[in-house]
């Protein structure tokens, strides 16, 4: 099979998610949890499929996408070349394009809205499928974000419930960005504490296990905080803005 990377490529990205690897490894261990419990969502957005392929061959079994568009494409490429990565919708979904990703995803880890998750449970029961999904928290309230208010995920989560085509595994949230080390901490700390709380809301307490937190500049604070699934993109694919497609 001839995949769409060369070798320095492929050098460079299995150079960096080693080193990610190593790092949550020793966040984990600092946090006295196990590296198997978090698990490390690879996020290449605005980088072409060749850097997917990579990055998956290297050894990252989970992939993400901020934009249904770029994701199909994607999902089709490596489909060809017989890649199957776990993928993950991570940024804003519209519900006009909820119907492109039914069935294709691992985990939509952002679901802002009842309409949207009324959406994608209809979408997923016509097809004859569960889909899981996570729910969005604003816990930092910032007016930029999207997602429910730390007191509206209750009542979102009981709405939710009620849909037969969707489970909801967890939270997902975004923490400013950090001006210090250590800063976007406290709303980690307040999600895991809202996570918690709504477990005993859930039908099946088991299957809320997912909490989404932590990206590349602010992942070690997540994993101290409980986080079970950081969304890492420049500390692996480089940084965007330097990249020309």
């Amino acid at each position: 099979m001839e995949y769409d990377f060369d070798a320095k490529l492929f050098d460079e990205l299995k150079e960096r998610y080693n080193n990610v690897t190593s790092l949550l490894e020793e966040e984990c261990r600092k946090a006295g949890r196990a590296p198997q419990d978090v698990t490390l969502v690879g996020v290449s957005k605005v980088f072409p499929v060749s850097y997917a392929e990579a990055a998956f061959v290297a050894g990252l079994k989970d992939l993400g996408e901020n934009r249904v568009q770029e994701l199909v494409p994607k999902i089709e490429r490596m489909n060809e070349l017989e890649l199957k990565p776990n993928w993950h919708l991570i940024g804003t979904l519209q519900k006009n394009k909820v119907k492109y990703i039914i069935g294709r995803t691992h985990l939509i880890h952002s679901v802002d809205s009842i309409e949207l998750a009324s959406e994608i449970s209809k979408r997923s029961e016509t097809a004859g499928i569960v889909s899981d999904i996570l729910l969005q928290g604003n816990i930092s309230g910032e007016e930029s974000k999207h997602g429910f208010t730390k007191e509206g995920l209750k009542e979102a989560l009981g709405k939710t419930n009620e849909m037969a085509g969707i489970r909801v595994r967890g939270l997902m949230t975004m923490a400013p960005i950090q001006t210090y080390e250590g800063e976007a901490r406290g709303v980690f700390s307040e999600t895991r504490e809202v996570f918690e709380s709504l477990k005993g809301e859930i039908k099946d307490p088991s299957l809320w296990d997912t909490l989404s937190m932590g990206m590349s500049q602010d992942y070690p604070w997540a994993v101290a905080e409980g986080s079970t699934m950081i969304r890492i993109g420049t500390a692996i694919f480089g940084d965007r803005k330097s990249y020309n497609a």
